[in-house]
């Protein structure tokens, strides 16, 4: 539900820094601005403009900060509204009074994401326009960012609404069939908008089989190292990230709980997840590690299975393996700087058929090989090379595609039945809801909830 009363929320990060703003909006922005703010020797403000000026508290009047505000008039503002902010010094303390004497001014706090969602609701962004401002925030790589920059200047919402057009433009000549029967009109056959039907499917599923390469772009992939007790997992992880992460020592079970930390591949970003060893133990404590990462290890895109070149293989070994049968798996053959026990034909022994490849994590041999082979598996769980450039990240938008091609396909099988105009018209209606779900020209109440309670508040 849209409220018309004024928010005010801080528009940067929490924390101690140079600079902060605290942004407000809605109609009272500019007179709640005028009671908190004054200009300094008789300045004026001016849309768009920076003003230096001193914040105080409304009631008492005492100085809070010396500050720059701008004010920016809707409809041209981020949401439509009136918008003000105050550029204010990046004190925690300070950002929490400016706050505080907007709230006594009349303002009220912003919920998460309260200022992007206005901008939905004034028409200022689509939905998906809207989901790319927290994708833009939260990008980690290059290729989130130059993904979430694209939806965000609306290539995706270009995309999805040439699409809906071409849907409408069949369901015109369904309804003129319709409508027109008995006319000596020159309406388009059955087998040319089959045709029309047949080409908008496959532009359809190239759309949604892109999902896997935008999610991949977006949030990265999971990849869970896993292995037996004191085989080298956290070394391997602190070799792979560049730093100490990792707590590491001789002793078998010092990880317990689940580390995780970011490295980048090229475009990709792939999250590691270190965990306890994989074995049978009766400590309780420990037997808790191996759960979760057992879990983690089932939940992951990808594994990293470590094993100990130094010493033959053991029945723990099989164990590790065993979860890594039909998974995308690259295999690495531990301290290499050792006398070596084991090779890559004792892995296939095993049943383990994946790639391998021989490190040391102590001496950091193989490193290069090693992001060679996982930035390999990263493009192909992306599904690998790819000219159209725009793709779906989101699984509200695959589930929203799926159901476009369910109803598509639909149509097409009506059509190839010879069934009368009106039962296609009924599928392809359900298509074009389908895809106006993506830009949000049709939506609830409960997606929005959902889909800006992800974002940070103040944006």
């Amino acid at each position: 539900m849209y409220t018309s009363d004024t928010i005010v929320a801080p528009a940067t990060a929490a924390g101690q820094g140079a600079v902060a703003i605290v942004r407000l909006s809605g109609q009272s922005a500019f007179s709640i601005l005028r009671r908190i703010w004054h200009p300094l020797s008789g300045a004026s403000l001016k849309a768009r403009e920076l003003t230096l000026g001193e914040v105080c508290d409304p009631a008492s009047g005492a100085p809070i900060d010396r500050a720059l505000a701008v004010t920016m008039p809707g409809p041209k503002s981020f949401t439509g509204e009136d918008v003000a902010e105050i550029h204010c010094h990046g004190g925690v303390f300070i950002v929490r009074q400016i706050v505080a004497a907007a709230l006594g001014a009349g303002a009220r706090m912003a919920s998460p994401g309260e200022f992007s969602r206005r901008a939905f609701l004034n028409g200022r962004i689509d939905l998906a326009e809207a989901e790319a401002v927290a994708d833009l925030v939260a990008a980690q790589s290059e290729s989130a960012l130059a993904q979430a920059l694209s939806q965000l200047t609306g290539a995706l919402s270009s995309k999805v609404r040439l699409l809906r057009e071409q849907v409408i433009a069949i369901r015109a000549y369904l309804e003129a069939h319709i409508d027109f029967s008995d006319e000596d009109l020159a309406l388009p056959g059955a087998d040319e908008i089959e045709a029309r039907c047949a080409r908008l499917f496959a532009d359809l599923k190239r759309l949604h089989d892109s999902f896997a390469r935008g999610r991949l772009t977006r949030a990265g992939a999971k990849a869970a190292i896993i292995g037996k007790p004191n085989v080298g997992k956290s070394s391997l992880l602190n070799l792979l990230l560049g730093v100490e992460r990792a707590i590491v020592t001789p002793i078998p079970g010092t990880t317990r709980d689940l580390i995780e930390d970011t490295v980048r591949l090229g475009p990709y970003s792939l999250i590691l997840q270190d965990g306890a060893g994989i074995h049978e133990t009766g400590e309780i404590v420990e037997r808790i590690g191996v759960e979760r990462a057992r879990a983690g290890a089932a939940q992951a895109d990808l594994l990293l299975v470590v094993f100990d070149a130094s010493r033959p293989l053991e029945d723990e070994d099989g164990e590790v393996i065993r979860l890594c049968l039909k998974r995308p798996t690259v295999a690495l053959l531990n301290k290499i700087d050792l006398p070596q026990q084991i090779g890559r034909d004792d892995l296939r022994r095993y049943g383990l058929d994946a790639a391998a490849v021989a490190v040391s994590a102590v001496r950091g041999d193989g490193l290069e090989q090693l992001r060679a082979e996982l930035t390999t598996i990263l493009e192909r769980l992306g599904g690998g090379a790819h000219n159209e450039s725009i793709a779906v990240s989101r699984e509200r938008h695959r589930v929203a595609l799926a159901e476009a091609l369910a109803a598509l396909d639909s149509a097409r099988g009506a059509l190839a039945s010879k069934m009368p105009p009106e039962i296609v018209a009924f599928d392809i209606n359900a298509v074009a809801h389908a895809l106006a779900r993506i830009t949000g020209e049709v939506t609830s109440e409960d997606v929005l909830d959902a889909i800006f309670g992800e974002f940070c508040i103040g944006k």
